[in-house]
């Protein structure tokens, strides 16, 4: 299959005939599904699904971020004519990779919400594949990294963020996106002393053990340093990666809900990301897109080429 073949390929999120492989049909139309993949709930034979999960209902600012998925699909839709650059192999050819469709949950009903994309995560695990998720907001994280630490035990997590969400809040009812990762580490299911957040530029009183490589550290130091140090950190535990799209300065990313100055460029993120190359990552999300307040569709694209590069990540260590 080649370029030229666009004019043969239509709504490949339905018609595509296998489940590996670049795509080629035309980026402005059909069926929006994750880099084309194929809808489907059917994961036999599939080494990662792609899921959504519209939810923002745990925002302490901006609301807008349940259209993240939806967004983030759209903008991915130019990435699958080629593999992604810089790595050196193509994840699509070498992964069977589904979009495996939103969470399903009754919006109204948001105490039930986390024990139900849990259910959902750990209903894809069970099955086989990893899951990278496209959020909604940072909350989804923690029912999620339940889900993983039911398999995999206490997890090293690499975190890009603004904000360390560590507020302290030992109330582990309440449902906030601030409080996600103190929650996380209290509950056990991820294992400070060996995960890292990148790009932080809030105050935290308390890291609770977490490694941090603060923004002005990024800058400083430089992508290649900081990727080296975050592998060091994780080594070769079970990882998953979080990627809060603010941890992006707003000049990249501005369509999220705290956006805060003076974060990661682009080419940063994207350097970082390929240098973390080798991590055991079993499970990653990108999260906090809100399409409302970017008109241009800048951060659903940054967000579409974060999912991308976490599928690479995946892959790397599972390449055929």
């Amino acid at each position: 299959m080649a370029l030229e073949d666009a004019g043969k390929e239509v709504d490949a999120a339905f018609t595509a005939g296998g489940l590996r492989g670049l795509a080629f049909e035309n980026a402005f139309g059909g069926a929006a599904s994750f880099l084309r993949r194929r809808y489907t709930k059917d994961l036999t034979g599939v080494d990662l699904a792609v899921t959504g999960v519209a939810f923002d209902q745990a925002v302490t600012h901006r609301a807008g971020a349940r259209f993240g998925p939806r967004a983030i699909r759209e903008a991915s839709s130019l990435q699958p004519f080629d593999p992604p650059w810089g790595w050196g192999y193509s994840p699509l050819d070498e992964l069977a990779v589904v979009d495996y469709g939103d969470l399903a949950f009754d919006y109204a009903k948001v105490a039930d919400f986390p024990a139900a994309l849990s259910a959902h995560i750990r209903a894809i695990l069970a099955a086989g594949p990893g899951v990278i998720t496209l959020g909604g907001d940072h909350y989804i994280t923690l029912p999620i990294l339940r889900a993983y630490a039911e398999r995999f035990g206490p997890l090293s997590v690499i975190q890009f963020d603004a904000h360390s969400d560590l507020w302290r809040d030992d109330d582990m009812d309440r449902i906030d996106h601030g409080t996600m990762m103190y929650k996380a580490i209290r509950a056990g299911v991820v294992d400070p002393a060996h995960s890292v957040q990148i790009g932080i530029r809030t105050e935290c009183d308390d890291y609770l053990g977490m490694n941090v490589i603060d923004a002005r550290a990024v800058h400083e130091q430089g992508p290649a340093a900081v990727a080296a140090r975050a592998r060091a950190i994780v080594g070769d535990r079970p990882c998953y990666l979080t990627f809060d799209i603010d941890a992006l300065d707003p000049a990249f990313a501005p369509g999220t809900g705290t956006p805060v100055w003076g974060g990661l460029a682009s080419w940063q993120a994207a350097a970082i990301l390929r240098g973390l190359a080798g991590v055991n990552l079993v499970g990653g999300d990108v999260v906090e897109v809100s399409p409302p307040y970017d008109t241009t569709g800048a951060t659903a694209i940054a967000g579409a080429h974060v999912a991308h590069e976490l599928i690479s990540l995946y892959g790397w260590t599972r390449r055929r």
